[in-house]
């Protein structure tokens, strides 16, 4: 079969396309930039790429006509303020590119929208399912609430709450019920709803067996993790509050943790299961979901992280357009060594950042990232997926990767930082030497001053920084 699906280097796309390709699918993967979109070359037969912005109605027609269904798994949640007009503008395109195919079924995955009183991101979820209800492609919908697993928002948000605060001051929507749903659990769900004619024109709650409130959810991660932690609710905490709570303490951006806060004050509880029945999915409990979550990251094999999509920091456009390093009008601190082992330094340089740190300095990075956090930033708190591969598109503390190619021995990262200007850090090896180049190209007299400003550690940081990644 050929299958269309988007989203496809999203947190869910990710892991559900090597899914439908050991099922022998076909699939073409829409993807906004090229540049982002990573695959074993072993299964490039199988894929075919389609660069495609949904709020664009001509760029649909990159998506062929003889598809057999097709995944939705397009959100814009901590995106734009008008989000929800985004995201029915995409819907309706979609819908209408999707009739002119040969299409069998769309499956739509949402959220739980069962609550008289819903978010403006869940109410936004309900529009979407609605709009491609009208097409005359059957529409599959399946609604889950929060989803654990390795890598994914609200996972993350309770780890690093969790990790970090021993005692909890925390706002009254912790009392809110949800009913969690493990990761794995939600691609049985899509992958079964696939061409079974018995999903066709229904909507399917989807959630694990326990209803938990986000309190319990907290204090059952911790008796997991085997930590001691005190949680204490406040009734006058507001959102916006709450929302720099979240901003400050986790590695979440503000614009996603209001969003979350939004929604958290709405109960996600499924109005009934019949579909574990429907297709012979028995979903795990909280705690099973919890623990293969944390075996997944303890062996660094974490298929996909809500970090690494473009609405965890600043990054805007394709890839492409910040590839290309500037060097007019720019101040450069270029430095050079001779390598002693290449495989080592190419080891080191693919492991930077995250819990690996910069090898030099870490103390002053890590002020920089709290700086940047105060300022509205996204500071270093979202680490890095994977500890020791990075592809372009993927976050490094508060860079982005713009081009990462072993082979070559090339490396640029992009500053997401809050900065009166832009910035690159560039590596590259060549005739057995590292060269190491941080570019920024400043923004009037306020950007030439920040330069200026942090010139004197310049030669601490960078200096130390390559002499360590040139070391056996």
């Amino acid at each position: 079969m050929k299958i269309l699906l988007t989203g496809a280097t999203g947190y869910i796309g990710r892991r559900l396309l090597p899914l439908l390709l050991d099922k022998g699918h076909e699939v073409v993967c829409c993807v906004r930039d090229k540049n982002r979109f990573h695959y074993p070359e072993k299964a490039s037969e199988n894929i075919q790429l389609a660069e495609v912005d949904f709020l664009e109605s001509k760029s649909l027609e990159n998506i062929p006509d003889d598809i057999d269904a097709a995944y939705y798994l397009i959100h814009s949640m901590s995106g734009a303020i008008n989000y929800d007009e985004l995201e029915s503008i995409s819907a309706n395109n979609f819908k209408e590119k999707i009739n002119k195919t040969n299409a069998r079924q769309i499956i739509y995955l949402s959220g739980i929208v069962n609550d008289s009183a819903l978010s403006k991101h869940l109410s936004s979820r309900k529009a979407v399912e609605e709009i491609l209800k009208t097409g005359k492609t059957p529409a599959t919908t399946l609604r889950a609430g929060i989803i654990v697993g390795s890598g994914s928002a609200s996972f993350e948000i309770i780890r690093d709450l969790v990790h970090k605060l021993p005692v909890m001051i925390t706002p009254k929507w912790l009392n809110t019920r949800c009913q969690p749903i493990a990761i794995a659990d939600v691609l049985a769900f899509l992958m079964k709803a696939l061409l079974n004619p018995k999903t066709y024109n229904e909507s399917f709650d989807i959630g694990g067996p326990d209803i938990l409130t986000y309190k319990e959810m907290l204090l059952k991660f911790a008796e997991t993790k085997k930590l001691k932690r005190y949680i204490y609710t406040l009734p006058v905490m507001t959102p916006k509050l709450s929302s720099y709570w979240l901003y400050f303490i986790t590695s979440t951006s503000f614009k996603l943790a209001s969003a979350l806060v939004s929604s958290m004050k709405v109960e996600v509880v499924c109005s009934d299961n019949r579909i574990n029945d429907l297709l012979n999915v028995k979903p795990m409990n909280y705690h099973q979901a919890l623990q293969k979550a944390l075996i997944k990251i303890d062996e660094d094999a974490v298929a996909s992280s809500w970090k690494d999509a473009q609405i965890s920091g600043q990054f805007k456009g394709s890839v492409a357009y910040y590839l290309k390093v500037p060097k007019k009008d720019c101040f450069i601190d270029r430095r050079k060594r001779e390598i002693l082992n290449r495989d080592r330094t190419i080891a080191k340089i693919w492991s930077i950042g995250g819990e690996t740190g910069w090898y030099y300095g870490d103390w002053l990075w890590s002020l920089r990232g709290f700086i940047d956090k105060i300022f509205g930033g996204v500071g270093t708190r979202r680490g890095r997926t994977s500890k020791h591969e990075i592809h372009a598109g993927d976050v490094l503390d508060f860079w982005r990767v713009v081009y990462a190619d072993k082979k070559e021995g090339k490396l640029i990262l992009y500053a997401e930082m809050k900065l009166p200007g832009e910035a690159w850090l560039e590596f590259k090896i060549f005739n057995n030497t590292l060269y190491q180049a941080a570019t920024f190209k400043p923004k009037g007299i306020l950007g030439k001053l920040y330069w200026y400003s942090v010139l004197p550690f310049h030669g601490f940081i960078f200096n130390g920084m390559i002499n360590e990644l040139v070391l056996k």
